[in-house]
């Protein structure tokens, strides 16, 4: 269930992977066939906590945890590779993707995701909703990720909308945290697991 506060809202802003698009899994599977090249571990729950991080970030905290040497940008390049095999598997999260729906045409929407924004547009397209965002934010377009405030106050600025008036949705403690040092409120997407 998605509980959604009381209030007028301006924009909404959505986080792409585990918020709009059932993607963790595949992701996890996307990590755990480029480590296995490498001869690296990356378990799950901490894959989990580590949901909103860039990339190139997750690969230097695997190295640091856990004594690996791997290249991060080599490392991130082949785990993207091997996940944008596996879009076309992606489902939609249906409460959120229908709310997008509603809200379309009657309020500017965005994403802003951790990911590269081909893939992000990828995945979007996948789910046949990439035509309903007015911003698609990718690393690309932001200094600091998640959970520093900047892909949220990225998104609020090309809307043209004051942050505080944005209500975002998020599906990791990481990207909550993010909207909320951007002056957001906020709504927790449950992963599959904990009930729709």
């Amino acid at each position: 269930m998605i509980t959604i506060p009381e209030g007028d809202f301006d924009a909404y802003i959505f986080d792409c992977d585990g918020t709009l698009a059932h993607t963790m899994p595949l992701h996890y599977r996307a990590w755990s066939v480029a480590l296995s090249r490498q001869s690296a571990v990356f378990p799950e729950p901490l894959f989990y906590e580590l949901g909103g991080v860039p990339t190139v970030t997750i690969v230097k905290i695997l190295n640091e945890r856990f004594g690996h040497a791997m290249d991060p940008e080599a490392t991130a390049l082949e785990k993207e590779e091997v996940f944008i095999e596996l879009i076309p598997q992606t489902t939609p999260v249906e409460p959120v993707v229908r709310l997008v729906h509603e809200l379309y045409g009657r309020k500017p929407l965005a994403v802003a995701s951790g990911g590269h924004r081909h893939i992000v547009l990828k995945t979007l397209e996948a789910l046949g909703i990439a035509d309903r965002f007015d911003a698609i934010l990718g690393v690309e377009d932001y200094l600091h990720g998640k959970p520093a405030p900047d892909p949220y106050l990225e998104a609020a600025r090309r809307l043209g909308v004051d942050p505080r008036r944005c209500l975002a949705f998020e599906d990791t403690a990481t990207g909550i945290q993010a909207a909320t040092a951007a002056g957001m409120k906020t709504v927790l997407v449950p992963r599959p697991l904990d009930g729709e």
